[in-house]
């Protein structure tokens, strides 16, 4: 009976020092990479909108970190979300912010995207994340917006560059989870 116990606790020290949330403040320099990249994305992409896309990325990543009241690492915060410690933090959350809040920028040569990466970790779960492209490009050409990662500290990268997620069309991976659950139910039935 400890054994089990001891390795589940073991596991939660490993996830606790490996994903402690890293409280920073952003400095120039990654807002400048980050607006660097986004207008590195075409010709096209009007340089102060990729100004304004990074700073707010950044700066709104910090505000949810405030508001969503994140003390943990990122799996701990799900923890106490999924169990009413806290009302939000998932990254489904945070995806949904952030576009929201960029959304409202009204870009006109960049487009806002949302991505799953379905479950290929040892937790089984989804993750959520926006990402940002050239207006008309897939998201396959944009930019991973990730705060979740990293309890809102945010992480970018180009999507396909991202080593640690396999990023979907949210709508694609959404429709094949209702057509699985629709086989289930109709497998039930005929039982």
């Amino acid at each position: 009976m400890l054994k089990p116990i001891a390795s589940i606790l073991t596991m939660l020290t490993v996830l606790m020092i490996a994903g402690c949330t890293a409280k920073k403040t952003v400095d120039q320099s990654e807002i400048d990479g980050l607006a660097r990249e986004i207008r590195n994305l075409g010709p096209e992409v009007d340089p102060g909108e990729a100004e304004r896309a990074a700073r707010i990325a950044f700066d709104y990543s910090s505000q949810l970190a405030q508001e969503y009241e994140i003390t943990d690492p990122p799996l701990v915060h799900n923890y106490k979300v999924n169990n009413g410690f806290r009302q939000r933090g998932l990254c489904v959350h945070w995806a949904e912010d952030i576009e929201k809040r960029l959304k409202q920028e009204n870009f006109r040569t960049l487009t806002l995207h949302r991505a799953i990466a379905p479950p290929e970790n040892l937790f089984r779960v989804d993750h959520s994340t926006t990402i940002i492209s050239r207006r008309g490009d897939t998201f396959y050409d944009g930019i991973v917006l990730d705060p979740w990662r990293y309890g809102g500290v945010l992480y970018w990268s180009p999507t396909l560059a991202d080593s640690r997620y396999k990023w979907r069309p949210q709508i694609e991976v959404l429709e094949e989870k209702y057509k699985s659950r629709q086989a289930t139910r109709e497998a039930a039935i005929n039982l």
